[in-house]
């Protein structure tokens, strides 16, 4: 039986959290932007520190399991 939860946590965040895709923080003129399709240094780390975060919330806080087969 194949644990998925990690993985499927992890890619969905990953997507939802890249720098510019849906928001941006810091975003280039202001604190936060949306959609604007563009990343810098500083954004690339606030997101890794919010992925960090979210992804120990759930894995190992909550302990999300998806079992198949």
């Amino acid at each position: 039986m194949a644990d998925w939860g990690p993985v499927v946590i992890a890619v969905v965040l990953f997507v939802l959290l890249q720098p510019g895709l849906l928001f941006q923080i810091p975003g280039r003129h202001r604190v936060v932007e949306f959609g604007n399709m563009q990343t810098s240094g500083a954004s690339i780390l606030v997101h890794t520190v919010i992925y960090f975060g979210l992804i120990t919330i759930f894995l190992i806080a909550i302990g999300v399991h998806i079992y198949t087969g």
